[in-house]
């Protein structure tokens, strides 16, 4: 996987990808409307099948990074248990920036399924 700027070892690099799944997931979520962040580490484990468990540690951040960098919005509010929550909304750039890492992430996934699905080498590029 190729990356610019200073090279990163591969924690890092593993890191950042973990992080950009994160964050293409819980927009994903707050495409139907908003919610707040309980609501959408459930959504994301329903949907998934109980595959991907999105932890407090995990998620707070991912909406807070979000947050910062204008994706998303939040207001206070009640929840259904009637309690006092943040929930949490995509705006424009939001939405913008879902469709471009969806396509990304589409891309990507193609690319790692025809490798796993390969049944022999490539053949051999031709000068």
């Amino acid at each position: 996987m190729k990356h610019m700027g200073k090279p990163r070892d591969a924690h890092d690099a593993q890191l950042e990808l973990v992080r950009g799944t994160l964050d293409v997931l819980v927009l994903k979520a707050l495409v139907w409307g908003r919610l707040h962040g309980y609501a959408v580490s459930a959504l994301i484990k329903r949907q998934t099948d109980g595959t991907l468990l999105v932890e407090e540690g995990t998620l707070y951040p991912a909406l807070w990074r979000l947050e910062g960098r204008g994706l998303i919005e939040a207001e206070w509010g009640v929840s259904e248990n009637n309690r006092k929550a943040k929930f949490y909304r995509l705006t424009t750039a939001g939405r913008k920036r879902l469709r471009d890492d969806t396509h990304a992430w589409d891309t990507y996934a193609a690319a790692v399924n025809k490798m796993l699905q390969a049944t022999r080498p490539p053949a051999p590029e031709v000068p």
